[in-house]
């Protein structure tokens, strides 16, 4: 008969994280412990993160999140556990469960190009990084204990990778606390120890052939440890008076899929996304091709949806992209030679097939992506040309 007493009930599975763009917050990410909602703050109007599914996490912020080794690592795979463990992220976006504590972390500007540092591909520079030594039972458990910070920025990708930063004098030194300008890519183990130096093989290759590509380096690794990769990030400032703002988009985010679909796509469709993007459709389908043939003449099986991207730049203060292009390559790498790989596919299939590829095929997608039938051909006279010469004369200097 008594009048009820209110009782303010929490709900302990709920959660929010407030979520910034080189510094700027950009919107709301919250989870009511069902499912998902983004909210863009008032005033920012750049479709960065966009929620085309109503309930889901936004896949541009999706495709940031760890997998593979580093999943292990954090040894969480619920989503709310991961953006819990981790403040910093590639494209440059930030997140935080306190608005009041959002991180201010260094910004992400190259201090010295590598390309200082290096010479004839070996880097020339001091490796401060994480080694085997005595107090650690290997390499990969030093990187775990680096990704323990949370300022440490997350990588997405199953390859073991470690964010660093490269000073002017030349150190080479973990991201944890610090700016993130370079990814290192130590060897892996049963049978890809060599993994580093065939990558940086076809990374030169695909960059005298005429694709566009980071600057490379390979890192001489102590304790024994074979050479290691060094990747400069292109989706950074320059300098300190540079204001412009940079996010990359994998093609998985752009096709609105999850990770784990990456190898479910084909050349055609990613043809289709870019032209409705691209500031520059007509030099990015071309190059569209071009990524497909340079795959396949190498013997790449892990070219897959994640392995592609759009490097999207806008100015300080704008409220649109001034271009979005398809982003330079990476993570190339041939992929036949590694044990149990030998007889590796295309990971993506084009005109319907992904091996036993003939000239007819790449020019089929592109009649699909609106390439005329002699432009297509020119293109691809143009890269065979550089390839061969590429690949007859060395690609080291």
């Amino acid at each position: 008969m008594r009048t009820a007493v209110a009782v303010d009930v929490r709900n302990e599975a709920a959660l929010s994280f407030l979520v910034a763009w080189h510094g700027q917050p950009i919107g709301q990410l919250s989870h009511d412990g069902f499912e998902w909602r983004w909210q863009p703050q008032d005033g920012f109007d750049l479709p960065l993160v966009q929620q085309r599914v109503p309930g889901r996490l936004p896949p541009c912020i999706l495709s940031l999140l760890p997998e593979g080794w580093l999943e292990k690592v954090l040894k969480d795979k619920d989503e709310r556990a991961v953006l819990r463990s981790g403040k910093r992220y590639m494209s440059n976006i930030t997140t935080s469960e306190d608005a009041g504590e959002l991180p201010s972390p260094p910004a992400d500007t190259l201090a010295v190009s590598l390309s200082r540092y290096t010479r004839n591909g070996v880097f020339t520079g001091r490796y401060a990084g994480p080694g085997r030594g005595k107090l650690e039972a290997d390499f990969e458990a030093g990187l775990a204990r680096l990704y323990e910070r949370a300022d440490t920025p997350h990588l997405s990708g199953v390859q073991i990778k470690a964010p660093m930063v490269l000073a002017r004098d030349g150190q080479l030194s973990p991201s944890a606390g610090l700016p993130f300008t370079h990814i290192l890519k130590p060897a892996g183990t049963a049978g890809f120890q060599g993994l580093p130096v065939i990558e940086y093989l076809a990374m030169s290759l695909g960059r005298t052939s005429g694709l566009e590509a980071p600057d490379i380096a390979l890192v001489p690794m102590p304790d024994d440890m074979p050479p290691a990769l060094l990747v400069e990030r292109c989706d950074i400032r320059t300098s300190r008076a540079d204001e412009r703002r940079f996010a990359l988009e994998d093609l998985c985010s752009v096709l609105d899929l999850p990770p784990d679909a990456k190898y479910d796509g084909t050349i055609e469709r990613i043809t289709r996304a870019v032209q409705p993007l691209s500031t520059s459709a007509g030099e990015d389908l071309p190059l569209v091709i071009k990524r497909a043939l340079f795959a396949w003449l190498i013997g790449d099986g892990d070219m897959h949806l994640k392995n592609l991207a759009l490097l999207k730049i806008a100015g300080p203060a704008a409220d649109r992209f001034s271009t979005i292009r398809l982003a330079p390559l990476y993570d190339a790498v041939t992929t036949r030679v590694f044990p149990s790989l030998e007889h590796d596919r295309m990971a993506l299939k084009l005109n319907g097939k992904d091996d036993r590829l003939r000239r007819s095929d790449f020019m089929q997608v592109a009649a699909i992506a609106g390439l005329s039938a002699a432009a297509a051909d020119n293109e691809i006279d143009r890269f065979f040309a550089t390839f061969y010469r590429s690949h007859r004369q060395g690609f080291f200097a």
